[in-house]
């Protein structure tokens, strides 16, 4: 993994370490140490550094092509899940939600509108 350039995406899309750490932090005055490598979309361990979130930044290809299935994905399951009888997200949050996820599928893929 030494030398490798690319800026890769974590695994799992939706599972940001650091915003839960800033989050305990600012509640409770507590913060764990975050691990230095991470899962990646394209199936390595990557330095936590050469990862990102934003679909300007990824170089890797095969990460790339990961967090636009994952976003895919996620945009399907908000709706599916708004649908259902006793759920807490209305209809037009759910749309939002979804079309954020989807803008960034769009963005992911190199397909700018």
């Amino acid at each position: 993994m030494d030398g490798d350039p690319h800026i890769h995406v974590q695994a799992k899309v939706m599972q940001d370490d650091a915003a839960v750490r800033s989050m305990l932090a600012s509640s409770f005055g507590l913060a764990g140490d975050l691990p230095s490598h991470v899962a990646t979309g394209c199936g390595l361990q990557a330095p936590r550094a050469m990862t990102s979130s934003e679909p300007n930044r990824v170089t890797c290809l095969p990460c790339r092509e990961h967090a636009q299935a994952e976003h895919l994905r996620l945009a399907e399951q908000v709706e599916r899940l708004s649908r259902m009888p006793g759920s807490i997200i209305g209809p037009a949050q759910a749309e939002l939600a979804a079309e954020r996820h989807r803008d960034l599928a769009r963005r992911f893929s190199g397909a700018e509108d």
